[in-house]
């Protein structure tokens, strides 16, 4: 199974990926790259369609957000910051009881940002 991701401009999600998160296509073909990624993968695909940005369409679990997010920010990455009630974010990250997915945790730290294309995507650290 593979996550897939619409991009609009599959040359500014490349140089994004690369340049942003350091990960390069194991694959190309005509209007899509795939990638592998901690054990797993997700395509980017040429869409006219746009993403709605509206919910996390990806995620990755790490076990040091802090650094994570540190390492992140110095590539260019901006992350989403939330205050609503009950839910907010404070320099990027959450603090999120009861989160699903983490396993055999009791919540989770997690912060969220956008690709070139306005995906979505969110990195967490089980809370122990």
């Amino acid at each position: 199974m593979a996550t897939r991701l619409p991009t609009q401009d599959l040359d500014r999600a490349r140089r994004f990926y690369a340049e942003r998160l350091g990960l390069e296509p194991v694959d190309e073909r005509p209007g899509g790259l795939l990638y592998r990624c901690g054990g797993a993968e997700f395509a980017l695909f040429a869409s006219t369609g746009a993403a709605s940005g509206t919910f996390t369409q990806m995620g990755w679990e790490v076990d040091d957000l802090d650094a994570v997010v540190a390492d992140l920010k110095r590539r260019g990455v901006v992350f989403e910051e939330v205050d609503v009630p009950g839910f907010g974010t404070k320099d990027g990250i959450a603090e999120i009881d009861g989160n699903y997915p983490s396993k055999g945790a009791r919540g989770e730290r997690a912060a969220w940002f956008r690709d070139s294309e306005g995906n979505l995507l969110g990195i967490g650290e089980p809370v122990v």
